[in-house]
């Protein structure tokens, strides 16, 4: 990281307070991003900083790393694959005091934004809105696996919160493209709608016992013509 000094103390202040060591991982399918915190410190800020697409992995009952997942817009707990499932859990496991220690222990996981932090808790400790979206599972050592997401390791330093900001604004930008989508199909829907009705209107006026044909015309436009030449002659 390199800092402009010409910056007064309290915006470098400012700036570093939502600037922190975050390791960065990448799934072995290649397709997911995994991260966290250096120590405890860290995560309170990935707690507090998180994105809707986050999903949160933990040792249970045991202190351990806290392991996030970026999923993919719209995917729920069901869509993640066995695979990033078991680099995530394999991840947090061998990031556990303990929890390493053990040959296998359950790790429990859910939506970033099923955690919930109250002012009592101390620096890493969490609860959960909704107990029943949490997730559990099994994991046992595997060295092999924590091994080939750890060549995947890079450290970065970056502005949680401006990133969380960015992503609500994107959202909200996604939210209003869909509502007018939304609105301009209503009024197309309803377009269509008046245009049926008036083509149904008019398919009953120009019905059989409301048309005169041709040859009705023609007639009437004869007999009319003899009727003015027989005046004419007498």
């Amino acid at each position: 990281l390199t800092w402009d000094i010409r910056l007064p103390l309290s915006v470098l202040l400012s700036l570093l307070a939502h600037l922190k060591m975050v390791y960065y991982f990448t799934s072995r399918c290649g397709e997911y991003t995994m991260y966290m915190g250096k120590d405890k410190y860290e995560n309170e800020d990935l707690i507090k900083y998180g994105l809707p697409e986050d999903c949160w992995f933990h040792v249970d009952d045991l202190s351990s790393a806290h392991v996030y997942l970026r999923l993919k817009p719209g995917m729920t707990l069901k869509d993640i694959p066995d695979e990033a499932l078991l680099d995530c859990a394999s991840l947090v496991k061998a990031n556990s005091i303990a929890g390493c220690k053990k040959s296998s222990v359950y790790v429990v996981y859910t939506r970033w934004k099923n955690l919930k932090k109250t002012a009592d808790m101390v620096e890493g400790q969490v609860s959960y809105h909704r107990p029943e979206n949490v997730k559990r599972m099994l994991v046992e050592k595997n060295n092999s696996i924590v091994n080939q997401l750890n060549k995947t390791k890079v450290e970065k330093y970056p502005d949680l919160y401006q990133i969380q900001q960015d992503r609500q604004r994107e959202i909200i930008a996604e939210q209003k493209a869909e509502r007018r989508k939304q609105e301009n199909a209503r009024k197309a829907a309803e377009r269509e709608a008046i245009k049926k009705k008036e083509e149904l209107s008019y398919d009953r006026v120009m019905t059989q016992d409301n048309m005169i044909s041709n040859a009705t015309l023609e007639a009437t436009a004869d007999a009319t013509a003899a009727e003015e030449y027989e005046d004419d002659f007498f």
